[in-house]
Order: structure tokens, then sequence, then C-alpha cells
């Protein structure tokens, strides 16, 4: 239980600074005012694209536009990697795909179910397209989490995140690899999970050889390890290396041409971690001792360190106890 508030603590913390709500009627009226956030559309390959978020905590300044999207123009639709993590991103999203191709929006594939990747879901249902996300995602919105998750968000990102805006499951629940032809295009979608979170998928298009990570991959800041499954994280990570791509676009972070060491970083970070606090869980040393011993160096002048690597490494050092 205590793993379980500490973990809910910190997310809400990563995901969203607070903000102090003054009434929603005030938050709506200076919504057009605070309305600052900028997306372009980045090209990648042909037909591949991708809008990056910040490396910041997410919050009501940024609407929680802390995590990338992707989509892949096709002669019959586009189809859409993530949803963003509030509904007036994904409308922008939309809004920079039309800029781009007047195809369809078809399908949207949901690497997993955390908040910054979700919450623009209904927006992509709106215009009609069709969701596809692992089935273990099933799970997660039936869970005490989610609904918990979502009630803050209402409140951290306010008016960007409100009463409108609910979780939205799929249309279609993978239980298995399938693969998605859309105007010629192959899309090979791969369960991966349980990694960074249990439901995860990776998307790999061999026609543009981009691979879309999700958050199994992390560039220019500290990956968020949360209630992860660091050992088949790194599993994870051994099987998209053996798809050798030409190009990564993680869940976070600029787009990778050298995917063996954006990979490499994101492995050696979760490895550190393990190889750092694992006598401790396993001798049951209390875990300050463990953290205080260990060398940061490498890491501490990353974006959101000091947010995220102490819990990083005390929910290794938990999770390791339960092996």
């Amino acid at each position: 239980m205590r793993f379980i508030y500490y973990f809910l603590r910190f997310a809400g913390a990563l995901v969203g600074s607070t903000f102090l709500a003054t009434g929603f009627a005030q938050a709506q009226a200076s919504a057009k005012a605070l309305d600052s956030v900028q997306m372009r559309a980045i090209q990648v390959a042909p037909n591949t694209y991708f809008v990056q978020g910040v490396p910041e905590m997410g919050s009501r300044e940024n609407q929680n536009f802390i995590s990338n999207a992707g989509f892949v123009v096709t002669p019959k639709g586009v189809l859409v990697i993530d949803a963003l993590g509030s509904p007036i991103l994904a409308q922008k999203l939309i809004q920079e795909i039309k800029k781009i191709t007047n195809q369809k929006i078809v399908a949207v594939v949901l690497t997993h179910y955390h908040a910054d990747h979700v919450y623009g879901l209904q927006e992509f249902k709106r215009v009609g397209a069709t969701i596809y996300a692992q089935n273990e995602g099933i799970n997660y919105l039936a869970s005490e989490t989610a609904k918990q998750r979502l009630i803050a968000s209402r409140v951290d990102f306010a008016p960007w995140v409100n009463d409108k805006t609910r979780l939205v499951g799929a249309d279609v629940w993978i239980d298995k690899n399938k693969t998605i032809n859309i105007g010629g295009t192959e899309f090979l979608i791969s369960r991966v999970g349980p990694a960074h979170a249990p439901e995860d998928l990776i998307v790999y298009v061999p026609s543009e050889k981009v691979l879309f990570a999700g958050d199994l991959v992390f560039r220019g800041r500290i990956p968020f390890v949360g209630n992860a499954d660091s050992r088949g994280w790194v599993d994870a990570l051994n099987e998209i290396e053996k798809l050798n791509p030409k190009i990564i676009v993680p869940g976070h972070g600029g787009y990778s041409t050298n995917p063996a060491q954006d990979i490499q970083f994101t492995r050696n970070y979760l490895t550190y971690l393990r190889e750092m606090m694992g006598p401790a869980a396993r001798d049951l040393d209390p875990f300050e001792e463990a953290y205080a011993k260990a060398d940061w160096s490498e890491y501490d002048g990353m974006p959101l360190f000091r947010a995220a690597n102490r819990m990083n490494a005390y929910n290794v050092y938990l999770s390791i106890q339960s092996e």
C-alpha cells in the first residue's frame, strides 16, 4: 500500500504541477489568454511525422504537452500514434495533420494508457478514427488509479482537462501481434509489455523504416519508471533493437537517427538502477543508504532528474523485492 501511495503522489507531481483552482468559471474565462502552446509537425520520413512535447512536468501552462505523438499519411487515410495529454492538444494535432493532407484520420494506435498519451483520444473518436490498444489496457480503465488520475488532472490541468474529458477505451483490443494495412502501407503492431506499462505496444512502419517506441525509449531527459517492470523493459529494448529501424520516434524527446545509441541510453539507465538498488532490495537494507551510495553524476544534469530519479530508484527497489 505504501508503494501505491508514493507512486500516485509522484505521478501527480510528474504528470502535472498542482493548479490551485480558484473556480472553474474563472479558469474558463482566462483560457483563451493562456493558450500559448504551439505545435509543429516534424517530418522524419517521406510520409511520417511527429509532434514533440516539452521536457517538463505537465502543467496548466503547457496543457500537459509533455509527450510525443506521430502520424503516417497513406493513400487511404492517416494512422496516428498516441493522442497526447489533453483534448485541446489533440485538436491541435488534428489541425496539423490537415495542413499536410486531406486524407481522413482513420486509426489511432495507443502505445500505453498513461495520462499524457490518452486524454486526447475523445477528439479522435469524434472524427471517426478506430482506436487500437493492447488488451491489458482494459484493466487500467477499470482501475481506481485511472479514475483518481483523471479527477486530479481535471484540477491540475484545468481548463484544458475538465469534466468533459473522459477516458476512452479501444475499438480493437490487441491480444497478440497485429498487422494493419492502410492504403498499401503496413503497420506492424507488437506487444512488448509488461515493461514501461503492462499494456505497452510499439508500431513499426517497414516502408518508412520508422519505429514508434512509446515510452520504452526516452531521449533528452530522465525516463519515468513509475510502477514499471524494469526487467521486462530491458527485455523489450532488446526486442526493439532486433527490428533494426532507421529512425525511432520515442514517447518523449526528439526523434532518433541513431537508434542503437538511444536504445542503449535507456537500457543503461534501467540497468544501473537495478544494479544500484538490487543488492539492498534483496538484503532488505534501507533504500536511502543504497541511493546515497550510488553515483548519479552521469544523469544529474538531465531534465527532470530531480523530479524523477529518486522515485524511479525507489520503485525499482520495491519491484526487485517482489521479483
